[in-house]
């Protein structure tokens, strides 16, 4: 299995060093190479890839722009000569945000990142397609350089903290470096809610909500999101 890659640089010398660098990555194939974001548009249209190296200072259309014009985003690890726009990338949930100029050894640790959500959706998209999962689901998480599996029900909510999400299962958590939408996309839609763009929820340890806030069985208060508010109204009723 090989992720299809697409690279998009205004510099002929960055998709040199990049092209050079996949040959050696035995799970990346080159699709297709892109000068500009605009014409990376049009061949998005065309073409199915599933991981993007993007540069942010472009012509016309920036990188980090052309990343919110996307409906189905692929995995996406940008590569710039500027540090400033890190955070704003990963607030756009990129996989890894490589500084120019880069060494192999980075650029096949942002790979294997990349490869290794993949899986994990693919196996998500496995589980979604079981109507009936079993009570005593299990996911792996790798935390401290361990892979640890857990019940899916005994999480009872996961926290973002950029890069990284905390897994809570009762007052103590696991850490890992990943995002929580790659979680959400993993885990039962029926049990968890997203009810702030840093918080997912087991629906089983609500206690109550009450005005900006949701509470738990265990007495743990977790915020709710303005954006979420109307679909945490719609499952649990009677907020302000």
């Amino acid at each position: 299995m090989s992720l299809r890659c697409l690279i998009i640089d205004d510099e002929p010398l960055a998709h040199d060093i990049i092209l050079s660098y996949i040959k050696d990555i035995p799970f990346l194939e080159t699709k297709g190479q892109c000068y500009r974001a605009t014409d990376a548009l049009e061949f998005l249209n065309k073409n199915e890839i599933d991981l993007i190296f993007l540069d942010i200072r472009m012509p016309k259309l920036s990188g980090l722009d052309f990343i919110r014009t996307l409906k189905h985003k692929p995995f996406i690890i940008i590569t710039s000569a500027y540090e400033e726009y890190a955070l704003e990338s990963f607030d756009l949930e990129v996989c890894d945000y490589l500084h120019k100029p880069f060494r192999f050894d980075r650029i096949l640790k942002a790979a294997n990142r990349a490869l290794e959500i993949y899986n994990l959706k693919a196996t998500a998209g496995k589980r979604i397609e079981n109507k009936n999962p079993s009570s005593n689901q299990q996911i792996s998480i790798k935390s401290d350089k361990k892979s640890i599996l857990i019940d899916v029900d005994d999480i009872q909510y996961l926290e973002s903290l950029g890069n990284y999400v905390k897994v809570y299962r009762d007052l103590k958590f696991l850490l890992t470096a990943r995002t929580l939408s790659s979680f959400e996309e993993q885990l039962p839609a029926e049990n968890f809610i997203r009810i702030h763009k840093s918080y997912l929820l087991n629906k089983k340890f609500v206690h109550y909500a009450e005005g900006n806030c949701i509470y738990l069985k265990n007495g743990t208060e977790l915020p709710i999101g303005k954006n979420f508010r109307q679909i945490v109204k719609d499952w649990i009723g009677n907020i302000d």
